[in-house]
């Protein structure tokens, strides 16, 4: 089962605000990150090892992982088959890497929001997806529209701790 449809020739209004929040959420990871050099990106200027070229990848990558599981949700990894290989490749998604760009991470992320908002007026928000069996869901499966709520919470979420590693790093605040 997937959660595709036909596209809507107007967006209804719930659909709308899912574009709202995502693009609102979006917009102040993007914002903590400008101005930054890449040397500053890649720093961790607090105790956690997240940096903000890091996080900009990481909230990528999550949503790039959610989108794939609405179009197919056997595409969500399997938890206990990967390997000591596929947990180190995955945690390269927290980093700038030395050959990575911070304007590179922001276009490959741009291209995700992209997709992602495409698929907002074109899923079925009540088709029902099988979540994979994982000690951190309660449920068996999550509608459409709770895998896009969790996309606008994940970002929401790594926007703050943006906010926190940014006013660390040289003192400038996203709000305030």
């Amino acid at each position: 089962m997937t959660a595709s449809t036909a596209t809507p020739a107007v967006l209804d209004t719930e659909r709308r605000d899912l574009l709202a929040m995502l693009g609102q959420a979006r917009f102040f990871l993007r914002y903590t990150v400008q101005n930054l050099t890449d040397d500053q990106a890649r720093q961790r200027p607090t105790a956690s090892e997240l940096s903000l070229g890091g996080l900009v990848k990481h909230v990528a990558a999550t949503e790039r992982g959610w989108a794939d599981f609405l179009v197919d949700p056997s595409s969500m990894p399997n938890m206990d088959a990967m390997t000591e290989a596929d947990f180190a490749a995955r945690d390269n998604d927290f980093r700038l890497l030395p050959d990575e760009t911070l304007a590179d991470v922001l276009a490959a992320y741009q291209r995700v929001a992209d997709r992602t908002d495409a698929l907002v007026g074109t899923v079925d928000l009540n088709a029902e997806l099988p979540l994979p069996a994982a000690p951190w869901f309660q449920e068996t499966a999550w509608s459409a529209r709770r895998v896009l709520m969790h996309i606008v919470a994940e970002t929401t979420q790594h926007a703050g701790h943006a906010d926190i590693i940014r006013e660390s790093l040289d003192g400038q605040k996203t709000m305030g």
